[in-house]
């Protein structure tokens, strides 16, 4: 595979500019392709075998435009795997961590929350990894359903959200929990006023740091990292394009990108 080819993005919707935000600053000479399904958000809500689906879908179209590596900006399709993922094409697949390590190295009363969609709630991925490095942990795992359509709507500041931030907080302050992972790359569009809505007792964590330190450490071993030169960043959406560019306009530089509409 040729360094020089762009590394693809995908996600169910406009939640994984969030990681393309922290990919484009740890690595300013690469190139990106992102892919947001924003046609058929939530994925969360949908089958295993509806997610599988639509997921070959998306990396079946990278594959075409040559992608050196791919980048799954999305708990929920992360929770697949990476063989079901990669669909027999030859480039690695990076997954989202799943922030163990850094939600108990971050905790003190061993009370981990979990914030996600309601599929990776049920496949309990976050609970197992977290006891697996530490198996006194306490893990309490809350679906967020309200969240993406909130977030994808543009619903910032409204008492819809404020609402829908205040259910899901009050539920994990009766579990004591002193830590939040979101682990759905959506939710860090609403971070801060999770932190306000918990309090300054607990830290809220976005995994999206560790998922760049994975990408980092397969590019390099694969020796496809590129070193000069400015990046780029070519962002697919398959519906709502003016919509997406708001959102994106919140985490990205629109200068260093360029955006296009598309049918799967």
């Amino acid at each position: 595979m040729d360094k020089n080819s762009p590394i693809g993005v995908i996600d169910s919707g406009v939640g994984g500019l969030t990681v393309l935000r922290s990919l484009q600053k740890s690595f300013p000479h690469e190139h990106f392709i992102y892919l947001g399904d924003t046609a058929r958000t939530p994925y969360g809500i949908r089958s295993r075998e509806e997610i599988t689906a639509l997921v070959q879908e998306l990396v079946d179209y990278l594959a075409a435009k040559d992608i050196k590596q791919l980048v799954v900006a999305c708990n929920t399709i992360t929770v697949l795997g990476t063989e079901v993922i990669r669909g027999g094409h030859p480039f690695h697949v990076v997954g989202m961590s799943r922030g163990a390590a850094l939600a108990l190295a971050a905790t003190k009363n061993k009370r981990i929350g979990v914030f996600a969609t309601d599929f990776t709630v049920s496949t309990l991925s976050h609970q197992k990894a977290i006891q697996a490095l530490d198996p006194e942990a306490q893990v309490f795992s809350q679906g967020c359903t309200k969240f993406v359509p909130l977030i994808e709507g543009e619903k910032f500041g409204t008492p819809e959200l404020a609402d829908a931030i205040g259910e899901y907080t009050a539920i994990l302050k009766k579990d004591q929990v002193d830590t939040v992972l979101l682990s759905c790359t959506h939710y860090p569009f609403v971070k801060t006023e999770v932190e306000q809505a918990f309090g300054p007792g607990v830290t809220v964590i976005d995994p999206a740091e560790a998922t760049v330190l994975a990408v980092q450490k397969d590019l390099y071993a694969s020796g496809l990292n590129r070193t000069s030169g400015p990046g780029r960043c070519s962002i697919y959406f398959t519906a709502g394009l003016e919509r997406a560019k708001h959102l994106a306009a919140r985490m990205l530089d629109l200068k260093q990108c360029d955006f296009q509409e598309i049918k799967l």
